[in-house]
């Protein structure tokens, strides 16, 4: 059974008969982990390697290309819907907030920081944004962490304009004051920490008797 565009319309959490529960229907805004947003053109069915199953036909927006998910795959591979409008707030929030991950290791951060960007949430996405901003203000970064860097704040910066209905570029103008606010704090952060340490006390110096002089 294939669905076109006129049932799967009316599909909303269905049982699917080849088993999964549609969770998006034909229309629905979703991001794909390290892809970005689509739209879902299509729900159908299709014969791969003698295995029947549903897959969401995604149509992506930055690339007009075609990606099929597993309708039974939807969790596994982070598939969710874009965020809603009221939500921006907390996002620009966080990107100004000053928190930042901060690993020494290259090895251990680089890992840490491919993780998140394959969970599909975007405040995941965000912490890898202000981490790598934050590095690179002091350090030039390797090729692969430039890429992931680049790859963080595109993901932020096409969800968000497409849920306002602004350009990329107003977006990324907003984002980049976020980002230098959240160092600015961070700045703020760190000098109220250092100031609070308690200082330690001066050892006393011993006073030495001086011998009694013979009378």
């Amino acid at each position: 059974m294939v669905y076109d565009d006129r049932c799967c319309a009316e599909l909303a959490v269905t049982r699917y008969p080849l088993g999964g529960n549609v969770q998006f229907q034909v229309g629905d805004k979703v991001i794909y982990p390290n892809h970005g947003l689509g739209v879902v053109e299509r729900i159908e069915t299709k014969t791969i390697l003698g295995t029947t199953c549903g897959f969401y036909s995604l149509r992506m927006t930055s690339s007009d290309t075609i990606v099929l998910v597993p309708v039974d795959n939807v969790e596994a591979v982070g598939l969710r819907h874009a965020i809603a409008d009221h939500q921006v707030k907390k996002l620009f929030t966080l990107l100004g907030n000053g928190k930042i991950d901060n690993h020494q290791n290259w090895k251990g951060r680089f890992k840490d920081n491919s993780d998140k960007m394959r969970t599909g949430s975007i405040e995941d996405v965000i912490d890898v944004l202000k981490s790598l901003n934050h590095l690179s203000k002091s350090k030039n970064l390797s090729f692969r962490e430039k890429r992931m860097l680049d790859r963080a704040k595109f993901l932020v910066v096409s969800e968000i304009s497409e849920v306002m209905g602004e350009p990329n570029e107003a977006i990324q103008g907003r984002v980049e004051k976020a980002l230098d606010r959240c160092l600015a704090n961070r700045a703020r952060q760190l000098a109220r920490a250092k100031a609070a340490k308690p200082r330690p006390a001066k050892a006393s110096t011993p006073t030495t008797s001086q011998p009694a002089r013979a009378s």
